[in-house]
């Protein structure tokens, strides 16, 4: 039996082993516990602002932060989020990464920093945003259920979700920065001005909405001719991990063209710049023999309503009545080594989503499942068959997807 909560108690005391070892090669051979309250990514956006508290009130800043990151003090700052360039695909990768490559071996320039559990966009960014975990935010995965309708509904897409100040209630860090006097400015797609994902933690200030890469570094150089913060937004590697996985061609051509317009925005920035690069997590890419449906099993079906979050991170919403840990036994027996299963009451005691929030606490599933090495859990049930055929995935405890860089230059 493969149980979450003797791996997570073994974290908080040092690395710990996954069952039988090394699981394979996009996995290494142990589960990284999120850092909230120390470093990872809840503290980048607390210590920007430390680091820009000369050039406003400091509201939303975090000096023990600042200090625990290593950022310099400055008046301008652009931190630039990559979805999906987790640490260890960094690292692996680096030979197309020429401005990249050189600061990852300089500890002064670079170091891995943990992201949220799950491991995914919605709670990574919901956590970016607030500085808050995802027990906080209620942003816990993919799909989650939402209590009053009981219906699985998506937050990335915010298909379905209640108005997202309602349902994200900590207060968005750019939102505060720029009530406090700093001048704000996102940068990203138009689609997602105004949307609920930037609405429930990414508003405030100014969105300026431009699509190529290119024009979202020609926006941020302008925007930091004067003092302020620019947030800039990249989506582009992750959606070819996805498709065509993190070792593919495809992916070092994303990297790369990535990596080309980040050394051009450092050359533009003005002198004396804090120029901060993140990742909301990392990658790996799966095994479709190593894939468990959970409509086609009878074993993990039983008792099961809804399956929530995503292939690598699954929150199971049981029918009522059931006994979450007698589910949680059968499917652990029954997966073995290929997943991590624990029950609500004990993952959330043992920290795995952060502080949670009383009205959090039934979005988590009543048995949460973490895939091992290259597995996925799905249901064809609800998810499209599209969706079922991606290479390269996240959402777990594995370093590949639980590591992403923080890259710190001051120009």
């Amino acid at each position: 039996m493969a149980d979450l909560l003797p791996v997570l108690a073994a974290l908080a005391a040092g690395p710990a082993s996954p069952p039988g070892g090394t699981a394979g090669a996009d996995d290494a051979a142990t589960f990284v516990a999120p850092a909230y309250g120390g470093a990872g990514l809840d503290a980048v956006l607390p210590a920007v602002l430390g680091a820009l508290a000369g050039s406003g009130t400091g509201a939303g800043a975090d000096p023990a932060a600042t200090t625990r990151l290593g950022l310099p003090a400055a008046t301008r700052a652009c931190v630039v989020l990559v979805d999906g360039l987790g640490w260890e695909n960094l690292r692996e990768r680096a030979g197309h990464a020429s401005f990249l490559r050189p600061r990852l071996n300089d500890t002064a320039a670079a170091r891995p920093l943990t992201t949220t559990y799950p491991s995914t966009t919605a709670a990574a960014l919901g956590t970016f945003g607030t500085g808050a975990a995802p027990g906080r935010t209620a942003m816990l995965g993919y799909t989650v259920r939402e209590p009053a309708s009981g219906r699985l509904v998506g937050l990335v897409s915010w298909d379905g979700v209640p108005e997202p100040r309602t349902w994200q209630r900590e207060p968005p860090l750019l939102e505060v920065a720029a009530a406090g006097g700093l001048p704000v400015t996102s940068v990203g797609p138009a689609r997602f001005a105004g949307s609920g994902m930037t609405v429930a933690a990414l508003r405030g200030g100014t969105y300026v909405p431009a699509e190529a890469l290119a024009d979202r570094v020609d926006v941020a150089a302008r925007a930091l001719r004067s003092p302020g913060l620019v947030y800039l937004y990249w989506g582009d590697v992750d959606k070819v991990g996805h498709h065509q996985g993190w070792r593919s061609a495809a992916w070092g051509h994303a990297l790369e063209s990535f990596d080309a317009e980040l050394g051009r925005l450092a050359r533009s920035l003005p002198a004396g710049t804090l120029l901060v690069v993140t990742a909301d997590h990392g990658m790996v890419d799966v095994d479709p023999a190593a894939r468990w449906d959970v409509a086609t099993d009878p074993v993990l079906r039983e008792d099961v309503a809804l399956v929530g979050g995503e292939p690598r991170a699954s929150h199971l919403y049981l029918v009522p009545g059931a006994d979450p840990r007698a589910v949680a036994a059968r499917w652990s027996a029954h997966l073995g080594e290929a997943a991590l299963v624990g029950v609500r009451e004990d993952v959330v005691a043992a920290g795995l989503f952060g502080d949670v929030a009383p009205h959090a606490l039934p979005v988590i599933g009543d048995v949460v499942v973490a895939a091992t090495g290259r597995t996925t859990v799905v249901d064809s049930r609800t998810q499209t068959p599209a969706s079922l055929t991606l290479v390269g995935m996240h959402g777990s405890l594995t370093p590949a997807e639980m590591r992403i860089p923080l890259v710190v230059d001051l120009t």
